[in-house]
């Protein structure tokens, strides 16, 4: 787990305040008022890239964070029976065989059916733990627990790989349909 844990809440508190800060520059003529809003802004803009930074390979995602999560079996199972469906499609369309066209069809909409019903399930699992991580880290804060506090900052981290796991996942799909 990294010692400067990235928040999107912050990137936007430091986009806004940067913006402000440009902004009251530009407005007094105060250019070193208006670079330091304008470098504020790059920064929160690089705080919201590394919040969102994730390694997406099949089955898991790593974040910045050093957290790694295992993508839900509902979701591979469901990728790779698109891809099989796709290929029997395929190879139904080559050789004329409707029935073996149909049935890749049939099989290809049931996988993305499952992937999405895993992606669900994984993101609804993703935010439940970053909450829990969220609140509990907060009581662990307030009662001095260092132990507790790390265990839950842990969990958030998790959660919110798993999160940014699945939002790559229907971004790719997004832009694939485009």
């Amino acid at each position: 787990m990294s010692n400067n844990n990235t928040s999107t809440l912050q990137s936007y508190v430091d986009s806004a305040t940067g913006a402000v800060q440009s902004a009251v520059g530009a407005v007094f003529g105060n250019s070193s008022q208006e670079t330091e809003g304008d470098v504020k802004q790059k920064k929160g803009q690089a705080e919201f890239d590394a919040s969102h930074a994730t390694a997406k390979v099949p089955g898991f995602t790593a974040s910045s964070s050093g957290a790694v999560t295992k993508d839900s079996e509902d979701r591979t199972a469901g990728s790779w029976a698109q891809t099989a469906g796709s290929a029997k499609e395929f190879v139904g369309g080559v050789i004329g065989s409707e029935n073996l066209k149909q049935s890749g069809r049939e099989q290809n909409l049931a996988g993305q059916e499952q992937e999405a019903r895993g992606q669900v399930n994984d993101y609804a699992s993703g935010v439940s733990d970053r909450v829990a991580g969220t609140l509990g880290g907060a009581y662990a804060g307030l009662t001095g627990d260092r132990g507790k506090q790390q265990e839950n900052q842990e969990r958030h981290d998790v959660g919110k790989t798993q999160q940014r796991g699945v939002e790559h996942d229907v971004i790719k799909q997004a832009e694939a349909r485009e």
